[in-house]
């Protein structure tokens, strides 16, 4: 667990942990960052340039997670869900796509989205494609 923020708003080191075993139990580095290293490592490894709320690095049989504290803030406000939920949400993909789930396809992302709807659904969390 890495913090290159203020912890202020960010959910707990243990909540964090909790979503990301939900849904896999291998070595992972969760690590939360600020906007401009969000944007540095988007544009660095996608090529794209701003910074996005979850980036996924697998290796070996774990791999790292990024995740743009900013941006998942901003997101949730617009989405009207919790920063809580959202950073469930984003966990939880995040790790999904270390085990190899994609949404490249519209079958491949109903497949993945049903399994985070799932994941999400044993903490209490509402649905996150769900348009309110």
């Amino acid at each position: 667990m890495q913090f290159a923020v203020p912890r202020h708003g960010v959910p707990s080191a243990a909540a964090l942990r909790t979503w990301a075993r939900a849904a896999a139990n291998f070595a992972l580095t969760l690590r939360i960052v600020c906007a401009r290293e969000g944007r540095r490592l988007n544009r660095e490894f996608r090529k794209k340039d701003y910074a996005t709320n979850v980036l996924s690095f697998p290796y070996d049989k774990g791999g790292d997670i990024v995740l743009c504290h900013p941006v998942i803030a901003r997101e949730a406000r617009a989405q009207g869900k919790s920063v809580r939920a959202h950073y469930a949400h984003l966990v939880m993909h995040g790790v999904l796509h270390l085990r190899g789930h994609g949404h490249d396809d519209k079958a491949s992302a109903r497949r993945m989205e049903a399994r985070e709807i799932r994941l999400l659904a044993r903490f209490g969390f509402a649905d996150p494609y769900t348009v309110k």
